[in-house]
């Protein structure tokens, strides 16, 4: 189960909808000379109407601590508030942003930490995979709660729409993410990650596989994914559910194609990226080109 919640900054107002949030993560600083002007009164907005409330703090390029000191000096947290490293300027190594995240953890003890990025931050640009006290991803292409990646989370940022940074966290109700807010909980369990699917893979499966000698298989388990997803859209036999990529399952695939639309060449059986991903969105796997 997920919450919602939202991010703001300064351009949204102070009095932003709160309807069916359980939390709000407000932008505090920049660098060391950027101050969120609205900041205060954002804030206030959330707590009055009993949001779990967050700061963050958008990371430049300089000195980390002095960085850490400017975030504290005017987010003023109190206890039970979250706070998080925004991490976007391609200029801030990851050796940074780590050095940043344990800054502000031993400054900060009785606040949680989180490291906010995008991912392909997170996956080209990350090294060691700390967090802090948790990982808040921003993956808008992505439905609420199913971020692309591997790795545990706790918020995934999902959607811009109507001006409004719109976000997921892991937790039950807003009785648990106050306690964990507060540390009097431990972080939930993380949501097991999607299954994944290599489009290289599965493309060099159908290639292969018909013309190759019975039983032959490549990349078996992913093949076995995409199998089982044709069978559960009635187009497979179960019988030939067995990680081939043959002539059956590559016919099966074809008429998938022309279920979503696609004729002539288009619907040759070869997976291509879109319609593979839109099996794995039915079928509950991850499609990586």
């Amino acid at each position: 189960m997920t919450l919602k919640g939202i991010d703001v900054s300064s351009f949204q107002s102070t009095e932003y909808d709160t309807a069916g949030q359980s939390f709000v993560i407000v932008k505090a600083t920049e660098g060391t000379s950027y101050v969120n002007p609205r900041h205060a009164g954002q804030v206030a907005h959330g707590r009055a109407q009993q949001l779990v409330v967050g700061h963050y703090h958008f990371v430049r390029p300089g000195s980390m601590a002095a960085q850490v000191a400017y975030f504290l000096r005017h987010a003023v947290p109190h206890a039970g508030d979250v706070l998080a490293l925004d991490w976007e300027d391609p200029g801030v190594p990851g050796e940074d942003k780590d050095q940043f995240l344990k800054a502000l953890q031993a400054a900060a003890p009785h606040n949680r930490v989180l490291l906010y990025c995008n991912r392909d931050f997170w996956l080209h640009r990350d090294h060691t995979s700390f967090v802090g006290d948790g990982l808040w991803i921003a993956d808008p292409d992505r439905p609420a709660g199913q971020p692309n990646i591997a790795h545990p989370w706790l918020f995934h940022q999902y959607s811009e729409a109507g001006g409004i940074d719109r976000d997921v966290a892991a937790f039950a109700d807003a009785a648990a993410i106050r306690a964990w807010a507060a540390k009097g909980a431990p972080a939930p369990a993380p949501h097991p990650p999607a299954p994944v699917v290599h489009l290289a893979h599965v493309q060099a499966a159908a290639r292969r596989d018909p013309g190759a000698p019975q039983g032959h298989t490549t990349y078996r388990d992913e093949v076995l994914l995409v199998e089982r997803a044709l069978a559960g859209e009635h187009l497979l036999d179960a019988r030939w559910v067995d990680g081939s990529f043959g002539t059956k399952s590559r016919d099966s695939y074809a008429a998938w194609q022309r279920h979503l639309g696609y004729r002539g060449s288009a619907a040759d059986g070869i997976p291509g990226r879109a319609s593979l991903a839109a099996l794995g969105k039915r079928h509950g796997f991850t499609v990586i080109a």
